[in-house]
């Protein structure tokens, strides 16, 4: 049953009614060509005809214009403001640098829609940093040389996110997704846990990166790389804009596994995990010699992180939620 919301008037009962909102297609015609739309309504619990409330007209219009654009493979209007974002630029100079009239990109802001080629160029210079420094180095006398240089020392910094291998990005972009606050340290252990138990579940790295035993746990040092600057904060990071929606790139047995350590291990602080990891036979091993605060960064290789989980499977059956969740509980209690 559709849940009740708040009154409002029914002019068919002539008095205030309680309603509830549902989906509700529709059909309509633009540019000589249907489409079927999703809209919200508002009905009356007691007479069951629609109503008319504050607000629902401005949502159907946002809902038909995002499908709209969907349907069409046509950039969004957050589409927009996450390129203006991650590449730190103006409304204004960000359409003359894209090669568009100065006012373009602001009406396409309030809601206007783009043309395909003009969208084709947006969505371009959101998947690629090689081409917004094109576009910018085309367009450099439009616009100021404090925006020029903050561009494309943006786009500078977007092209060393490509340093590391795209299955990593979609695993981290994936991450984002389901967590919402992720700290740099707490991901290092994420992608660990997700490394040994896709490999001990499915024979096979999800990812080619090799591990390091550091002082607070197992590292992938491409990726520290790329969120140092957020030291122990929650990574708030918009050049993840650029891999938006990209989930489908991985299998449906990646993404189980994701799922898996993000419903368990993703509950965790960083430094609790990184309890568990200092627990575990290849960070152990690896760090043999070394005193707790002697730097380290020897490798902690794919097989043996493989041969770990597999054990680890055999003894909790770690393919299931229940399976993690009694692992972990056991390996916090021996970190105690």
């Amino acid at each position: 049953m559709p849940e009740m919301s708040r009154k409002d008037f029914c002019i068919e009962c002539r008095k205030e009614t309680e309603y509830f909102l549902q989906k509700q297609n529709i059909v309509k015609r633009i540019k000589e060509k249907e489409y079927t739309f999703g809209i919200t309504t508002a009905v009356c619990a007691e007479c069951g005809m629609e109503m008319s409330i504050p607000g629902l007209i401005d949502k159907n219009i946002q809902e038909i214009d995002e499908q709209y654009r969907t349907k069409e493979g046509l950039v969004s209007i957050e589409d927009i403001e996450n390129l203006m974002k991650i590449y730190r630029i103006g409304k204004a100079p960000l359409s003359l640098s894209l090669g568009f009239g100065e006012v373009t990109i602001p009406r396409y802001l309030d809601g206007q829609i783009p043309s395909r080629e003009y969208s084709n160029v947006i969505k371009e210079a959101l998947t690629s940093p090689a081409y917004m420094k094109q576009k910018l180095t085309e367009n450099r006398e439009k616009i100021t040389n404090a925006a020029y240089k903050k561009a494309m020392a943006a786009a500078d910094s977007l092209e060393s996110l490509f340093s590391v291998s795209e299955k990593m990005l979609r695993v981290i972009s994936y991450v984002f997704e389901r967590l919402e606050e992720v700290t740099p340290l707490m991901l290092q252990k994420i992608l660990y846990f997700i490394q040994g138990i896709y490999s001990a579940l499915y024979g096979k790295p999800v990812f080619h990166e090799d591990c390091r035993a550091w002082i607070h746990g197992p590292v992938y040092p491409e990726v520290y790389d790329l969120f140092r600057d957020f030291k122990y904060n929650p990574i708030d990071d918009a050049r993840f804009a650029l891999l938006e929606g990209t989930a489908d790139a991985l299998t449906d047995d990646e993404k189980r596994v994701i799922d898996l350590v993000a419903n368990t291990f993703g509950v965790y602080s960083g430094k609790v995990l990184e309890r568990i990891t200092h627990n575990e036979t290849p960070w152990r091993e690896s760090r043999k010699g070394y005193g707790d605060s002697i730097p380290s960064s020897e490798l902690l290789s794919k097989e043996r992180i493989m041969k770990y989980y597999v054990a680890v499977n055999k003894k909790y059956g770690i393919d299931t939620e229940e399976g993690l969740r009694t692992y972990i509980h056991d390996m916090l209690e021996k970190a105690s």
